[in-house]
């Protein structure tokens, strides 16, 4: 079973293995918003915690056996990179849609790589399978009460770092790092709340709860791998149903503009289920109104073909990028004149599309889209404001 205890003797034994990561205020993300930076730790995931010590209490048979792990990615590497130093073989059963990157980190820390069709859910089944046929140890990612004491450790060092903390938001994939934050929180400090954040397109947990047991999805779709978990497990269900005090879901355009937010005001790579948190604070599900709170920035390995995309979605979100469509008449000087009132409000083209037989098209008109690089939202409405005024016609309003 769970005990304080058994969270204190994780991190003595993560002492010399797992960084202390830093937490610190971020006043551009939100009114007494802090951060605490589990994507600085080493293997760029909180996941390290909980699988060393998950191999440390391995007896010398289940050691000689090998371990098996799955995982989109995080896990994965944590696994791999303790097994390693443990001179332990290590198999992790992981999404073939994983990561190029997480792949390949799993390999150099030294594990083998058994890449599975489909979500985390069939990497897991493929792990059982595996551990039936071999008599691996399987290191589970979440439902695993050693594996949750190792993830708590960030519990007690953010009561430590923040003593007067009012609340900590948690990213929710399986649930095995909500539960030791909020196990060790709660444990110690009662008055601080614990919420949980997922992605909508993942939200098992918070389904789960509504229904009052765990809830399988039928499907999951988010740009955050690292929370993409179709059901919770039914220890960490039963720890959050305890300790939890609320959970909130953001959409992948959310997430995509907080991976941008944390590049730009505070110069730090996050992939989105660790950008989750200062999703559900940016765009108002969590109340941070005289109320210091932390958000478990959970990992930063993420894809760099991803990322590209990311940060497109978060500045279109943000009202940075955007995509204005309207006619003109098709006869010479037109175009220009429409430009020359798009340059007059300050924004700056980025390409420009000019259809003479687009189906929005009249026979004497042609369509013209345009994107743009603007201020924010505010920006792009004085340029459709303008365009009006100026008779022009908008049509993706």
């Amino acid at each position: 079973m769970l005990s304080l205890e058994m969270i204190y003797d994780a991190r003595r034994v993560l002492k010399d293995v797992a960084r202390l990561t830093p937490l610190y205020q971020a006043p551009k993300i939100g009114e007494n918003v802090y951060i605490k930076a589990e994507n600085l730790q080493l293997t760029g995931s909180f996941k390290l915690r909980g699988a060393c010590y998950k191999i440390s209490t391995l007896t010398p048979e289940e050691k000689a056996k090998g371990v098996i792990a799955c995982s989109a990615g995080n896990h994965a590497q944590g696994v791999a990179l303790s097994a390693t130093r443990g001179g332990i073989k290590s198999i992790v059963c992981m999404p073939a849609g994983a990561p190029i990157s997480k792949v390949e980190a799993t390999k150099n820390y030294g594990a083998e790589v058994v890449l599975v069709p489909g979500v985390y859910d069939d990497a897991y089944a493929m792990a059982v399978k595996l551990t039936e046929e071999h008599g691996y140890t399987f290191a589970h990612p979440f439902n695993d009460e050693k594996v949750i004491a190792g993830q708590g450790t960030i519990g007690l060092e953010i009561l430590e770092q923040l003593e007067d903390v009012d609340q900590v938001v948690v990213p929710i994939g399986g649930g095995g790092l909500i539960s030791g934050v909020a196990y060790a929180i709660k444990s110690i400090k009662p008055s601080c709340k614990v919420i949980g954040v997922q992605a909508a397109g993942a939200a098992s947990m918070y389904v789960s709860r509504k229904n009052g047991e765990p809830t399988e999805l039928s499907s999951v779709a988010t740009i955050a791998d690292g929370i993409a978990v179709k059901k919770p497990g039914d220890i960490t269900f039963a720890i959050c149903e305890k300790y939890v005090d609320d959970i909130v879901t953001v959409k992948d355009d959310e997430i995509a503009s907080a991976i941008l937010s944390l590049m730009e005001n505070q110069k730090t790579v996050a992939e989105g289920a660790g950008a989750s948190p200062v999703a559900a604070v940016m765009f108002g599900k969590v109340d941070t109104k005289d109320k210091k709170t932390v958000c478990v920035v959970s990992g930063g390995n993420i894809d760099v073909n991803m990322l590209s995309r990311i940060i497109t979605k978060g500045l279109t979100k943000s009202g940075r990028i955007s995509e204005i469509t309207t006619k003109v008449l098709d006869k010479p000087g037109q175009l220009i004149n429409l430009l020359q009132v798009i340059s007059d409000t300050g924004a700056n083209i980025i390409s420009v599309n000019h259809e003479r037989e687009d189906k929005k098209s009249d026979v004497a008109s042609c369509v013209v889209t345009m994107v743009l690089e603007t201020r924010d939202i505010h920006h792009v409405e004085e340029i459709e404001n303008s365009l009006v005024s100026k008779g022009y016609e908008l049509l993706n309003s």
